[in-house]
């Protein structure tokens, strides 16, 4: 397969470069600074420079042509503010999203959060977010012309994977290491059985594969 990752220089995306490229796929990150191009190419993947905030449907969708399968995992990041919640975590994945449908790329993996939800309230940057990703995930959901499939971890941490993951409709919060939910996000690209799923996840007591298999039905 050949996957073109947004956000391809974010924690969750170069553990996920690493594993596809590991397992013989071509994969391609967009990242917004030509610097971060080494660290894609040390994780096998190639690196594609593209700012989302400032790019055209017409360039990003240039870059998705041929790709097999789409997954937006970029984020503003922690450390950001409020005008980047809006301009990365909505409106750059609703760019991605419409760029993947023009491309003719039908399957479509977005990172979510736990909590999402366009309807949220609140003022604090926090909730800001969870509001933007919500209306992502909302626009997403919309678009008959994708196989989406929506993932919502819980708490990221940088804890070693173990392999075994919660993964269902509702999980309740937890924590997650991002290597699993990068393991994750690999069953997901090509397990189109998934689509139209909204899914949580959380560190849990279940094989990735057995649990994406699950979820897909099988």
């Amino acid at each position: 397969m050949r996957i073109v990752i947004a956000g391809g220089h974010g924690q969750i995306a170069l553990r996920l470069e690493r594993l596809l490229a590991a397992r013989g796929d071509e994969v391609a990150g967009i990242i917004r600074k030509a610097e971060q191009a080494d660290d894609l190419r040390e994780a096998g993947a190639e690196p594609v420079v593209l700012d989302l905030e400032s790019a055209s449907v017409d360039e990003v969708a240039e870059r998705l042509r041929g790709a097999d399968a789409a997954v937006f995992a970029a984020g503003a990041g922690p450390g950001s503010g409020v005008a980047r919640k809006d301009t990365v975590d909505k409106a750059a994945a609703v760019l991605f999203a419409d760029a993947a449908v023009q491309a003719g790329v039908r399957r479509f993996v977005i990172v979510s959060s736990m909590g999402a939800d366009p309807r949220h309230q609140g003022d604090e940057i926090f909730d800001v977010y969870l509001r933007a990703k919500g209306e992502a995930d909302a626009y997403v959901r919309g678009l008959h012309a994708l196989d989406w499939t929506v993932l919502r971890p819980g708490q990221l941490t940088d804890d070693a994977g173990t392999g075994l993951v919660r993964l269902e409709a509702r999980t309740g919060r937890g924590p997650i290491p991002r290597d699993d939910v990068a393991a994750v996000l690999a069953e997901l690209v090509d397990t189109s059985a998934t689509a139209g799923l909204t899914l949580e996840l959380i560190s849990g007591s279940t094989p990735v594969s057995v649990a994406v298999k699950s979820v897909a039905g099988n």
